[in-house]
């Protein structure tokens, strides 16, 4: 069950919205289980770093927590942040990798963003951190 003090860190959920960087999270009461966490978004933009035209893409996040889980509306405040930012698709989908390691240290974490067309192309990236197994 959640408990009281699981929201004790917790200081986006529940306030005002705005674009964020900082990813908070709250206790695995599971920590033993392996379980895989799924976030889904088809919302996510950023800007061409050498056009500033604005790209679309849906992000996909799945990972195995260890001792901590990623809370949604920090999530989506994250993402939010980057609608201003120029930055290439391979480099955005890694540096949203390296800061869910850092802020939740899981098992297995893998982002995949599946980009929309442009030019003609479809761009899809698929990033992983550790080794995914446990699972069936």
């Amino acid at each position: 069950m959640t408990e009281a003090s699981d929201l004790e860190d917790l200081t986006l959920l529940g306030r005002e919205a705005k674009p964020s960087k900082r990813l908070e999270t709250f206790p695995n009461r599971h920590p033993d289980r392996r379980y895989v966490v799924r976030l889904e978004t088809e919302e996510f933009t950023c800007i061409c770093p050498a056009t500033g035209q604005p790209d679309f893409a849906s992000i996909l996040v799945e990972y195995i927590p260890n001792q901590k889980i990623l809370e949604s509306k920090s999530f989506k405040l994250y993402l939010w942040s980057y609608r201003n930012e120029g930055v290439f698709h391979e480099h955005v989908t890694n540096k949203i990798l390296d800061d869910l390691v850092a802020a939740l240290e899981p098992h297995w974490c893998r982002v995949v963003s599946f980009f929309n067309i442009r030019g003609g192309i479809n761009i899809t990236i698929e990033a992983e951190h550790g080794v995914r197994e446990g699972i069936n």
